[in-house]
């Protein structure tokens, strides 16, 4: 099974919020997007609503359900109760839980599974019930695997954030064999996998050859910034062809 791309349309959202008007439309962009080839969207709608709004949700919802049904639907977010109806009512194919504090930035950390085993337990059971499929997002480690299975989740999305970021060749090859060594651990745990975070053209094809396992990429900005430079649409197909899924 070859890596599908989703893209993640938070930047889009927060673009749009810089003024009180309509444009870029999410919902528009997200259509392009779809029609590019990508295998879904992701959103993470933050407590403050920065970027995606809590009203965005069932409109992408609507969008995908209606006009690319065999696309995926990828919500993320931290699993407060306000979360957790949510996705309870638009239910997405997929809720990646993230452990991000209220009031930060961006993702840069994954759970400490130990630490939160019976949370997570609950809630993922809750979620499953639900018909969705759970991805815990962890860090750059082989431990977490066997923890992730243990709570029941379906999959788990390495932060890829310390790999992306990494510019010194010797500092970005420790953060490859990282991110391989979590993904192997994935597979010999049972988990499927994804991975997101500072993912570009540049670093996805060496992931891709060395994780057969991968199944799923989540990029947001990356794709955004090329985007400004390819267009939306090509952007999604020189993605597509980064991953071999063109």
């Amino acid at each position: 099974m070859s890596c599908k791309l989703s893209v993640n349309v938070n930047a889009i959202a927060y673009l749009r919020n810089r003024r009180d008007l309509p444009w870029p439309s999410v919902e528009g962009l997200g259509r392009i997007i779809l029609e590019a080839g990508a295998a879904g969207l992701t959103v993470h709608p933050r407590p403050d609503e920065r970027h995606i709004r809590h009203a965005d949700v069932p409109v992408l919802r609507g969008l995908i359900r209606r006009e690319f049904p065999s696309r995926e639907y990828n919500i993320e977010g931290y699993p407060d109760e306000r979360f957790l109806k949510l996705v309870e009512a638009h239910r997405p194919d997929q809720v990646t839980l993230v452990p991000d504090a209220p009031g930060q930035g961006t993702s840069d950390h994954g759970w400490d599974i130990a630490k939160n085993k019976s949370r997570l337990t609950d809630v993922i059971a809750r979620l499953r019930a639900g018909g969705m499929r759970v991805s815990l997002f962890v860090d750059p480690e082989p431990e977490p695997a066997d923890l992730a299975k243990s709570v029941g989740a379906d999959r788990i999305e390495i932060y890829t954030g310390p790999y992306g970021g990494a510019f010194d060749p010797a500092q970005h090859n420790a953060e490859f064999v990282k991110v391989v060594a979590t993904g192997r651990a994935a597979a010999a745990a049972g988990l499927e996998l994804n991975a997101g975070h500072d993912l570009t053209r540049e670093n996805l094809p060496a992931l891709v050859h060395a994780l057969p396992n991968l199944l799923e990429v989540s990029i947001g900005h990356a794709i955004i910034a090329d985007a400004l430079t390819f267009g939306m649409a090509e952007t999604v197909r020189l993605f597509r062809h980064a991953i071999g899924d063109i």
